[in-house]
């Protein structure tokens, strides 16, 4: 698949989410079924550096978890015909480890695998990395419900 295709308009077309909770900018990479590769720019301009931490501003290592499921959204969802009627919400996330902070500038690219894929969950690895060094990683076990009140997910 052409890596130029994948912008945030054609990620918006794949998840439900929108600012500010979109934390992908573009994907690089797609192996059906398999695995992803994706990027998010964090700047200074981010609302959460003003809190955390004033001084010493650092990406909350929940918002890189969330970055992660939502590659993985991604990655589940872009060629299933009935995406329109699926979200994915977390149902575990086990063994995750931060090992350095990710900071204003950095360009974060997450790297997320399917591990084991059924019709009512998936295990995902995602890790994060800034410049080829790993900066956060976790498995996720996402649950696929129906995006509609009411309806059944297929």
């Amino acid at each position: 698949m052409n890596g130029a295709k994948w912008d945030v308009r054609w990620i918006q077309s794949i998840l439900p989410h929108r600012y500010p909770m979109l934390l992908i900018d573009r994907v690089l990479e797609i192996e059906p079924r398999r695995r992803i590769a994706a990027i998010k720019n964090f700047t200074m301009n981010e609302e959460f550096f003003q809190g955390h931490f004033p001084g010493h501003p650092i990406v909350p290592g929940v918002l890189l978890i969330e970055a992660m499921a939502q590659a993985g959204g991604i990655l589940l969802l872009h060629d299933d015909p009935a995406r329109a009627e699926k979200l994915l919400y977390f149902g575990t996330i086990e063994r995750a480890r931060f090992r350095r902070p990710v900071v204003p500038g950095d360009r974060v690219q997450f790297e997320v695998e399917l591990l084991k894929l059924r019709a009512s969950h998936a295990k995902l690895l995602g890790k994060a990395f800034v410049d080829g060094a790993l900066h956060a990683e976790a498995e996720l076990l996402s649950t696929f419900v129906p995006r509609h009140p009411g309806a059944s997910a297929s």
